[in-house]
């Protein structure tokens, strides 16, 4: 019998190479943990915006919950990637969850005055979600490269790419249509439920976890070789710069509460409509990209991906019936989700596994914190010039950090990934 030929083969291996992943108990618990959290912190982050704008009125004040989550994220980041190097994953996974169960009860019981206070009160235990939020990424990251091999990166991060935008759709859309029928404080409790079912996920997870080392690096000496690592890729700086400034400037989705109230005039069944949208049409392009992963000049589809983003934010400002809001914010999810599956690529196949975590605190310096920044600058600008604005100028930066990113990274412009992949 003739041995296949080796076009047959080939296609062998690419299909075997699809059905991979999903075919692994250990990424499948992987993903799990992924939904679980987002779904919770999510959720939490829907609720707390409804009510705090419902008691308020006030979009500045929605800002500041992005800035009450950020501070701590920023304070926490660099050691969580330190600590993401050194110690077992699945265990600071736990504790993570851990963390983030606490924030909705303690929200839970601010809200039914067991704990009373004033408005301000509520946004202690948004602080306490931006320390743990900083080793979510990190754990996710480090273990995603332990439980894939190499070649199944691409496909494996196209499918992460689903289940976080997943997780993106129905956060919000729970939490918005719960809010009637079950009340704030209920929600806040199935946010926590959701967090402790984590800690199931990773328990089942069986990871080799790396060696510890013998010797370990000062963690200040630790943290600066990450991050010279990450200034001195040329095409790794340039997607996460380009992901951070463009969520910065183009967040208009955290106004959504005030659009739904002020210009939209929809109750809070919108508003989990308007935030799960963008997430909803991140799902549809992560499915294609899973099943046809962009290889070949991936930095330029990449930078027209971000371009469409900024124009669907201005569409969105402009815009003054429901429905075509949505419509706007569905699209950019789809720009959005080429986004996350070029980054979150280009930094797994980039990285070494030694430097995973601090790399991951990097990427979410840059990226993670740039949705609570950018909170803060559209409520900060929707205060000084409205919020329609707000909106529309944010949309042209967006388009302007595009040009300026395709000028000074042209390493990125010539992006092919299959010349990443046969990096070591």
């Amino acid at each position: 019998m003739s041995p296949p030929a080796r076009g047959q083969e080939a296609g062998a291996d690419a299909a075997a190479s699809r059905a991979a992943p999903l075919r692994n108990p250990n990424f499948r618990a992987l993903l799990g943990y992924r939904i679980c959290t987002i779904l919770s912190y999510q959720i939490v982050a829907v609720t707390v915006g409804w009510h705090i704008y419902a008691v308020t009125g006030n979009p500045w004040m929605l800002g500041l919950i992005g800035l009450a989550e950020v501070l701590p994220y920023f304070c926490v980041a660099p050691f969580a990637g330190y600590l993401v190097d050194q110690l077992p994953r699945r265990k600071l996974g736990m504790a993570a969850a851990t963390g983030l169960a606490i924030t909705p009860l303690l929200l839970a019981l601010i809200v039914l005055d067991v704990i009373a206070g004033s408005v301000w009160l509520l946004y202690l235990p948004i602080v306490l979600t931006g320390m743990v939020r900083a080793f979510l990424g990190p754990v996710y990251n480090a273990l995603f490269a332990r439980v894939l091999p190499r070649e199944q990166y691409v496909r494996g991060a196209s499918l992460g790419s689903i289940v976080f935008q997943s997780a993106l759709v129905l956060g919000p859309a729970i939490g918005g249509l719960l809010i009637a029928p079950i009340g704030i404080p209920g929600v806040f409790v199935l946010a926590a439920v959701l967090a402790l079912t984590v800690i199931v996920f990773l328990a089942r997870m069986e990871v080799t976890e790396p060696a510890p080392r013998l010797q370990r690096e000062p963690v200040f000496a630790s943290i600066a070789e990450g991050a010279r690592f990450v200034f001195g890729h040329q095409i790794l700086l340039a997607a996460l710069a380009l992901d951070m400034f463009a969520v910065l400037f183009g967040g208009a989705i955290s106004l959504a509460p005030a659009f739904i109230h002020d210009i939209l005039d929809y109750g809070p069944e919108g508003l989990g409509i308007l935030r799960g949208a963008p997430a909803l049409g991140a799902v549809a392009m992560g499915v294609w990209l899973a099943r046809n992963p962009i290889q070949r000049n991936a930095g330029r589809v990449l930078l027209i991906a971000v371009a469409g983003f900024g124009l669907c934010m201005i569409g969105f400002g402009l815009s003054t019936a429901f429905w075509l809001s949505a419509l706007f914010l569905l699209l950019s999810g789809m720009c959005d989700g080429v986004s996350v599956v070029m980054r979150s690529t280009i930094m797994q196949l980039s990285t070494p596994d030694a430097m995973r975590g601090r790399v991951s605190s990097i990427n979410g310096l840059f990226v993670g914190s740039s949705n609570e920044i950018g909170a803060f600058y559209m409520g900060s600008m929707a205060r000084l010039l409205g919020l329609v604005p707000a909106v529309v100028v944010g949309g042209f930066m967006t388009l302007g950090v595009v040009g300026v990113t395709a000028k000074r990274a042209p390493a990125l412009r010539r992006l092919d990934l299959r010349e990443l992949a046969r990096q070591p």
